[in-house]
């Protein structure tokens, strides 16, 4: 556990720097997006909504029915009746549709509430609208409400209006036929029956006309802002701060994610564990970088012997001691999947600590591309391997250098050939180097 949270550390330091950049590049997007962006403003109004009471209704059901009508307001406040009379009294250049998008309808939880939100880039227009949508909802909900009982009222109204006319006519003819000197009786007895009957179905009439009103009365639901929209002072949008540091962690995030995700497929080798996961083979050494101007510079077990470089060298030759315990060890090759990798001065310092030793050790230098062995001990590349390759019979005399190091000999390139790969794969090549083990 220990080991995965030092790789995963590891991982995340490496990166640091992408992680560092991608993190202050998005926050530094996100505040100048949010700089540039309009303010928008949000008015809100509280309104209440008061169901008509009905005795006859039991009190849970009461309940349902007060949360079916707030969620039935809450609809009807955003329909196209209400704002396009607001459109229209308020002279907006706006579509019903687009005006419904700066609303916010919510239902206050456990109550009979209802919460309108309106956003505009202009505060003062966001308060407006804020107010004048519920007071026009309240006016054309009382109108739909009222014209369930227009007709019988309008009714009722015309036939006491009848009535009424008929009783002063009749009460004007019995005044009539009272002041004559001859009035018939017969007469003046049928036009107060008819006065009285008159007067009777006028009282029924009225009776009916006020029982309509106060059926209306007790049915009409109520709808009262109970608090009213103010000016905004503030935006609500852009959110500067929280933007910047949602944008920063989300940066973040996406730079780690990243970062673990291009470990992961790098199949690359870069230290002795990759190597064991990998090859599942045992590292003989890992030898640092070395620092010099030239390459005489990095034979460093031979200029620097005490240093911790020279040492690794050491460990090297004895783990390379010990892997051939069972057997002679008498020629080594070494080689890397791509040049300029250091494989040269790897040759050169194993060389020289294996010649400290006390062992005699003879260096050829077989690449035949960029060969710099002849450059690292300042010898002279005249002749070499080639020159030896190219004879009839093997000649090492005199083609075999010595060095400021004793017991190392090296022999160099010499001139390079058109086609190294030939050369290298020859019988001569594998002559060569039994000779060479005797030496």
């Amino acid at each position: 556990m220990d080991m995965e949270l030092k790789q995963y550390a590891a991982i995340i330091w490496k990166w640091s720097w992408l992680i560092v950049m991608s993190t202050f590049l998005s926050a530094a997007t996100a505040l100048a997006v949010s700089w540039i962006m309009p303010p928008i403003y949000q008015a809100s109004t509280t309104l209440l909504v008061s169901q008509a009471s009905n005795p006859a209704v039991p009190v849970y059901q009461d309940i349902l029915t007060s949360e079916r009508l707030a969620r039935t307001y809450q609809e009807l406040l955003q329909k196209r009746p209400v704002l396009d009379k607001v459109i229209s009294d308020l002279n907006l250049e706006v579509m019903p549709s687009e005006l419904a998008e700066q609303m916010d309808v919510q239902l206050v939880r456990d109550t009979q509430l209802i919460e309108l939100k309106v956003e505009d880039a202009d505060p003062y227009l966001a308060m407006r609208l804020a107010n004048k949508i519920p007071e026009i909802f309240v006016e054309q909900n009382e109108q739909m409400q009222l014209a369930r009982f227009a007709a019988s009222k309008d009714s009722l109204q015309a036939q006491l209006t009848t009535l009424e006319s008929d009783i002063q006519t009749t009460q004007q003819a019995i005044d009539a036929l009272r002041n004559s000197k001859d009035a018939d009786a017969m007469e003046l007895s049928r036009l107060e029956a008819n006065l009285s009957q008159l007067r009777t179905s006028y009282s029924g009439l009225l009776q009916s006309y006020e029982e309509i009103r106060l059926a209306e009365a007790q049915s009409l639901d109520n709808v009262v802002v109970v608090e009213p929209a103010e000016w905004p002072e503030k935006p609500v949008r852009p959110r500067k701060l929280m933007n910047t540091l949602l944008a920063a962690a989300l940066g973040c995030m996406l730079a780690v994610g990243g970062a673990f995700l291009i470990d992961y497929l790098d199949d690359t080798i870069k230290s002795p564990d990759d190597v064991v996961q990998a090859l599942g083979l045992s590292p003989l050494g890992a030898i640092s970088r070395i620092d010099g101007k030239g390459y005489e510079d990095r034979l460093i077990a031979a200029i620097q012997p005490r240093s911790h470089v020279s040492e690794a060298y050491r460990i090297l030759r004895t783990n390379i001691q010990f892997s051939a315990v069972d057997r002679p060890l008498e020629t080594l090759l070494v080689s890397s999947p791509n040049p300029i990798e250091g494989k040269s001065i790897t040759v050169a310092n194993l060389g020289v600590v294996v010649a400290q030793a006390g062992l005699s050790a003879i260096l050829v230098d077989s690449d035949l591309r960029r060969p710099v062995l002849h450059k690292i001990f300042d010898l002279p590349n005249k002749e070499g391997l080639t020159t030896v390759l190219l004879e009839g019979e093997p000649n090492l005399d005199g083609r075999l250098q010595a060095t400021q190091v004793e017991n190392l000999r090296v022999l160099t390139s010499g001139p390079l050939p058109p086609n190294p790969s030939e050369l290298l794969g020859s019988q001569k090549m594998k002559s060569l180097i039994e000779s060479l083990k005797g030496k």
